[in-house]
């Protein structure tokens, strides 16, 4: 069993090893020196519903931060709280010590690092990249072998959690690549999460966002199912999801759930049409690999009927979908 509080190193058959710091030398980059508010410029692209908290807790720790976002609106958003705005993913790159990015799918992340202005083209050599978007593990072994070609470090670092942990710092991040740079990044790590994990080569981050991921959609399948069921025996909601709650069956990232599922708030912390996304990457990473994954794929489908009533929802949503086909009355089942 893994030993609770930061990791902020590799895990080795359940053991740490400790993080060494590095002296940056002036004039060439960094080279992978510990990662402090006092010798790193940032920059950051994609300032969405993540993007945002994630770059505002690093602004709040002192960070230099340049922001970039197709709607500029996003990013002058920021600058109350000491963010600049690059005109350009090109100045952007051509200027930060690390970039990060938090974007939507695999397109939206290669439409920004490659071409004649994309991130590839601009970044200075010995920069590092810290991806943060949920994609395909082969398009993160993609960007990291063009990173390489520049003399850049890059990690694939999905992260895991939903709004309100962006806004308290105590997401989970899942690392995948240059090994250096993960040690190197602790102190910017702990300015946004409670744990973060180095899982191997590239594409590992990416792959334990997946599995990660796949729990979190089936699990709440799971619950949807097992809350119709209980009504249908006569079980009052309320007392049904305060007990259901109280129990080791439920996750942690499913606990919250259940008491907004009771007053009716389905407002999106995760929306669900991001979920579907995610489903759609498990399982095409499940075909590649020859996996069978038959719950994943039933779990993949409620959530598609449920989006496809129009509304921006959380993926806890799925839950007033399945007390309807089980015939329920919704008036008292948060269909708000």
């Amino acid at each position: 069993m893994l030993a609770s509080g930061r990791y902020r190193s590799r895990f080795r058959n359940g053991c740490t090893s400790n993080l060494n710091h590095h002296v940056r030398k002036e004039g060439k980059g960094i080279e992978m020196n510990s990662l402090s508010k006092e010798n790193t410029k940032l920059g950051f692209i994609g300032i969405g519903n993540m993007g945002s908290r994630i770059a505002k807790r690093l602004l709040d720790h002192g960070y230099r931060l340049s922001a970039y976002n197709r709607s500029r609106e996003a990013a002058e958003a920021l600058v109350k709280y000491g963010a600049t705005v690059a005109d350009s993913i090109a100045m952007l790159a051509s200027e930060a010590d690390v970039i990060f990015s938090s974007l939507t799918n695999d397109d939206a992340v290669k439409s920004v690092y490659t071409g004649p202005h994309g991130v590839f083209a601009h970044v200075r050599r010995s920069s590092a990249i810290i991806e943060m978007s949920t994609v395909l593990p082969a398009t993160s072994r993609e960007l990291y072998a063009s990173s390489r070609e520049g003399g850049v470090k890059f990690l694939d670092t999905p992260v895991s959690g939903s709004t309100p942990a962006a806004e308290e710092g105590t997401l989970t991040l899942f690392c995948g690549g240059d090994e250096e740079l993960f040690q190197s990044a602790e102190p910017i790590f702990s300015s946004i999460a409670d744990q973060y994990f180095y899982l191997g080569g590239s594409g590992s981050g990416t792959a334990m966002k997946l599995v990660a991921n796949t729990l979190l959609g089936v699990g709440m399948q799971a619950i949807a199912e097992s809350v119709a069921l209980g009504q249908k025996e006569g079980l009052d909601r309320h007392r049904l999801l305060e007990v259901l709650a109280h129990t080791a069956v439920i996750a942690p990232a499913h606990l919250g759930k259940l008491s907004r599922a009771d007053r009716g708030d389905y407002s999106p912390q995760f929306a669900i049409r991001l979920m579907n996304k995610d489903f759609g990457l498990v399982l095409e990473t499940a075909a590649a690999a020859k996996v069978p994954m038959p719950a994943t794929a039933a779990a993949f489908q409620m959530n598609v009927a449920r989006f496809s009533e129009g509304k921006e929802e959380d993926f806890s949503a799925v839950i007033t979908l399945m007390e309807r086909l089980a015939g329920l009355e919704t008036s008292n089942a948060g269909n708000c």
